[in-house]
């Protein structure tokens, strides 16, 4: 299994070292300046579109067509190898989605990562699985999915192997979850749970896991730790893909 670290973006700055054994995530959001790190354009990189920045109302008042369309030249200029596309269906609907979709592709000259949703249904997945070699499961991280609701996941991978379609789980990192679900690949932002919550992760037994300490307020205490807690990560992509 393949374990991306989403918002690399931000350690960007603290990481000196090579980022080519490293897959990492980043969101269009903070690159619309046109701004491209090398790191964006190897084969361990993909690309969000920032619509969970659009549900979670971060981003308002936009036009999303032209949002696509700068989305879409940005990959297109800079070569980028995968990306997903806006998946805003709570927002917009799931008809001008697709139209965003046809637009993102026609300009990329390139297949995106769709995203399913619940409220797009099962056969809609088959369809994905069909047309896609690459899709990704969303909602795990605005609660779509309920714990309750995990035990379909299996169908979700069975099928898409049935097809030859590699699954991405969208913002699902729990250690109970990679041990049981097989994904192709995963995405989190946990390795920021320094900067965020002030938690150390320490990779013991194949797995990262979060401890609690007292910090000082200091900016530089929380860069330090999200620099340690990165490379306890790095360890961690490595296991789950010889062994996951």
């Amino acid at each position: 299994m393949k374990v991306y670290l989403a918002g690399f973006e931000t350690a960007y700055n603290i990481w000196k070292e090579s980022t080519e054994n490293i897959y990492v995530l980043s969101s269009y959001i903070n690159h619309q300046n046109g701004e491209c790190p090398k790191y964006m354009k190897q084969d361990r990189h993909i690309l969000d579109s920032g619509a969970y920045s659009a549900m979670n109302g971060t981003l308002k008042n936009i036009d999303w067509d032209k949002y696509v369309e700068n989305y879409a030249d940005f990959i297109a200029k800079n070569n980028i190898k995968h990306f997903i596309e806006m998946d805003i269906d709570s927002v917009v609907g799931l008809e001008k989605v697709e139209q965003l979709r046809e637009k993102l592709e026609k300009i990329t000259k390139k297949k995106c990562i769709p995203v399913w949703h619940r409220s797009r249904g099962e056969k809609y997945f088959l369809q994905m699985i069909k047309n896609y070699d690459y899709v990704a499961l969303g909602g795990f991280a605005i609660k779509e999915w309920e714990k309750k609701d995990y035990k379909y996941i299996n169908w979700f991978l069975e099928k898409a192997k049935e097809n030859n379609c590699k699954i991405h789980g969208l913002g699902i990192t729990g250690i109970d979850v990679l041990k049981k679900y097989k994904f192709y690949s995963v995405d989190s932002t946990s390795w920021l749970a320094g900067s965020k919550y002030g938690e150390v992760c320490m990779f013991r037994n194949g797995f990262p896991v979060r401890i609690k300490r007292k910090l000082n307020k200091r900016v530089k205490d929380y860069k330090d730790l999200d620099l340690y807690n990165l490379k306890q990560w790095i360890k961690f992509q490595k296991y789950a893909e010889e062994y996951l």
